[in-house]
């Protein structure tokens, strides 16, 4: 019987992922730091108004869900090195763009969330509306995405640049 799996594949330079993986294991490391936190915490007595339990048993959880997320983020993850400086926005890339009716410029990293939690920029997904109409475009050239409300939204693509560069 084969599998198919729909899991997406997450773009990520080699700094992020040895930056999430070095995350992974330091989690992992303190899963037994939790483990004792909430046993001490049940030693206390009664479990029903032990608010030190139940905060260790919330930080256990939250704990868990992270590793599981970044475990399966590093397994499907695809790692490069930052895209070409060609002014073509793909993941990776910094785009600086402007809305049609807008003079202002708006500037922000493609790439997951993952991959910009270090910065300062702006993060949009290239799974975005935005984000999927831009992909492939060249500097200076215009694009059109679908708003929540129904109407569509001229951008234009301003500048691409690597993350980073």
């Amino acid at each position: 019987m084969v599998t198919v799996s729909d899991t997406k594949v997450t773009w990520l330079t080699q700094d992020a992922y040895d930056r999430l993986k070095h995350e992974l294991d330091e989690l992992i490391e303190n899963r037994p730091v939790i483990a004792a936190k909430i046993n001490d915490s049940r030693e206390e007595g009664d479990l029903k108004e032990n608010g030190g339990y139940h905060a260790a048993r919330e930080e256990q959880g939250q704990q868990e869900a992270r590793i599981r997320h970044l475990q399966e983020l590093l397994r499907t993850a695809k790692v490069g090195e930052a895209p070409q400086n060609d002014g073509v926005a793909e993941p990776g890339m910094v785009l600086t763009v402007r809305y049609d009716g807008d003079d202002d410029e708006e500037k922000f990293l493609l790439a997951t969330r993952e991959e910009g939690a270090e910065g300062e920029i702006e993060v949009y997904s290239p799974d975005s509306p935005l984000g999927k109409a831009l992909l492939g475009a060249k500097e200076g050239e215009a694009r059109e995405y679908d708003l929540p409300n129904g109407r569509t939204q001229k951008v234009t693509l301003v500048r691409a640049v690597p993350y980073g560069a």
